[in-house]
């Protein structure tokens, strides 16, 4: 007599099938390739453009960079020494004092946040940058 073998529920879980998986995982894989560049590098920046309002005329102090990289303080030319021992006597008198800089467009970048950096130096709190309206 042939002994019949039953096959159990338990005999299905030997055999799964890996190639969906292995398609999901490929799939995944690929997504992730393509997308990772387009995060470092995919944003286009546009800054929004400025819009000048009225400058304050009470407690401010205005520091000027020319086209030529000169620093005008009280329409002087002036060091960045003299400016910085310029702005902390006016700072000791009067804390809640508003510098304003205004730098020609022309002007590397590195020499605006020089002066800013300055002007920081010399204890003031309150700086503002100017631009002009469209």
């Amino acid at each position: 007599m042939a002994r019949q073998k039953r096959r159990s529920q338990l005999d299905a879980i030997d055999e799964i099938n890996m190639t969906p998986l292995i398609d999901l995982t490929f799939l995944l894989l690929i997504i992730f390739m393509i997308t990772t560049p387009l995060l470092e590098t995919g944003f286009n920046v546009n800054p929004p453009e400025m819009t000048a309002e009225e400058l304050p005329q009470e407690n401010t102090c205005v520091v000027n960079l020319d086209k030529l990289g000169q620093i005008l303080y009280k329409k002087n030319i002036t060091s960045e020494q003299e400016l910085s021992q310029n702005l902390q006597d006016l700072y000791m008198s009067n804390p809640e004092i508003l510098v304003l800089l205004r730098a020609d467009g022309l002007r590397k970048y590195q020499e605006v946040i020089n002066v800013l950096k300055i002007i920081k130096k010399s204890g003031v709190k309150n700086i503002s940058l100017v631009t002009q309206a469209d």
